[in-house]
């Protein structure tokens, strides 16, 4: 399960020329998930990105986690971020899981990031064509990989 994260002053995601979901300060997390994902890769992802330091304190360090700001999240599905590149020039999806699995997953990480940081976490629509529009602050963004943890 891969996550790339941005510290973010708001965020939104479009579907259809109106406004699907979105949020203030917080974070915009892209989410792809393969098919060796399982509970322990979420749990693993979400409890990281909720105590993830990446918001500045008064001393302007990096030392506040989305919940010490009371910040919001909003959850976009994003198989492109299991693209292997290292053949010829079209990317292959091919470690991204299919719908029937990804689709469970994406909600069980939601909840989990819900549970995590004690507030209702905004989503994309998965599978949908979304326009996403963001304010990155910084920029901070941070990608993390749940099968590379050391």
């Amino acid at each position: 399960m891969r996550a790339l994260i941005q510290r973010v002053k708001k965020a939104s995601v479009i579907i259809d020329d109106e406004i699907y979901s979105e949020i203030n300060q917080g974070l915009l997390i892209f989410l792809g998930i393969e098919a060796k994902d399982t509970q322990e890769d979420i749990n693993w992802l979400a409890g990281k990105i909720a105590r993830l330091r990446i918001f500045s304190d008064k001393s302007n360090a990096m030392n506040l986690s989305v919940q010490d700001v009371n910040g919001d999240c909003l959850v976009v599905s994003q198989f492109t971020l299991h693209a292997n590149t290292k053949k010829g020039n079209r990317p292959s999806f091919i470690n991204a899981a299919k719908p029937e699995i990804a689709v469970p997953c994406y909600e069980k990480f939601v909840l989990q990031l819900e549970n995590q940081i004690n507030r209702k976490v905004k989503t994309g629509s998965f599978g949908a064509m979304m326009d996403v529009a963001l304010i990155n602050d910084g920029p901070v963004t941070i990608w993390i990989d749940s099968k590379r943890r050391e």
